[in-house]
């Protein structure tokens, strides 16, 4: 099996925004269940909600991603993710069917509600209350996942009180059974990780004006020495130099993407003095933002 371990953390995604997700709250449904078929560009990105999540692939295949772990994912493959799990589904686009569209199952329930129901249950209790609860995410062997696909597959045309009782009937099976292997190991983000999510996010959000070493500092919780002095050791570069290639970065998608001038798209990613940026940017880019811009308008028209 292929495996491939993210010991770089959760900041490796940092170009892509961790979701805290929301489940929708069902007026009056003890959990979440859902058959859902969409395109595969709608899949949600990154994320994490404070609910276990069993998952059976219907349709696709592609790499999933669970904490600290991708591993490749194909058609009836069943997992259970632990509550605030970093996860992702990324369906390969050709695995889509003939309407560019993915399949799934998928329930999510709280831990609370398990809880309730060993409490309130006996017959539960009976089977659970030894339990000891998994923290890493969990991939199914082949009998267990055809035994959880086809209660999901049945829940898809219950009424309420039927998928209760299904779940009633899944919950001692998918936290007893010893058939499943390991899925990925939650996430463990140190200080210096935390530190620069909020300088990264801090940037993301006020780039398009002046920032001081001051301002970045005493946001994370630092003097301005200190604060100069750790950011050179972790990333290797000044905050001035970090700052400027986010500029730059987002002034190329700009060029490449928006109707809007050169000067309107210096202004609008942070540089009052629009000949320093044209300076900055071709000393960078090895080619100016008027012609990178004509280049990429050249390419899209060809």
């Amino acid at each position: 099996m292929f495996v491939v371990y993210l010991y770089v953390s959760c900041f490796h995604f940092m170009n892509e925004t961790v979701i805290p997700y929301e489940l929708p709250e069902v007026e009056d449904h003890s959990f979440f269940f859902i058959e859902q078929r969409i395109e595969i560009d709608l899949e949600a990105k990154l994320h994490q909600h404070d609910a276990w999540e069993l998952y059976c692939v219907v349709h696709g295949h592609g790499n999933r991603i669970a904490g600290d772990t991708m591993q490749p994912f194909m058609e009836n493959d069943v997992v259970l993710i632990p509550p605030s799990m970093l996860h992702r589904w990324i369906y390969a686009p050709e695995s889509a069917d003939a309407d560019g569209c993915i399949g799934y199952l998928m329930v999510a329930f709280s831990h609370y509600w398990v809880q309730r129901c060993i409490d309130v249950f006996p017959e539960l209790r009976n089977r659970l209350s030894e339990t000891v609860f998994p923290t890493d995410a969990l991939k199914f062997g082949t009998k267990s996942s055809a035994i959880i696909r086809r209660a999901l597959s049945e829940m898809s045309g219950k009424d309420e009180l039927g998928r209760l009782c299904e779940m009633l009937r899944l919950l001692p099976f998918i936290f007893t059974t010893s058939d499943h292997t390991f899925a990925g190991k939650p996430i463990r983000i140190d200080r210096d990780i935390r530190r620069m999510q909020q300088v990264s996010e801090y940037v993301m959000a006020y780039y398009a004006r002046k920032i001081t070493l001051n301002d970045v500092a005493t946001e994370v919780g630092m003097n301005r020495s200190a604060f100069c002095i750790w950011f050179k050791r972790y990333k290797g570069m000044s905050f001035s130099q970090f700052l400027t290639q986010y500029r730059l970065h987002t002034a190329c998608e700009l060029l490449k993407h928006s109707q809007k001038s050169v000067s309107e798209i210096g202004y609008i990613v942070g540089f009052n003095d629009i000949p320093h940026f044209i300076r900055v940017f071709t000393k960078a880019m090895g080619v100016s933002p008027g012609r990178y811009k004509k280049s990429y308008m050249v390419n899209c028209d060809r």
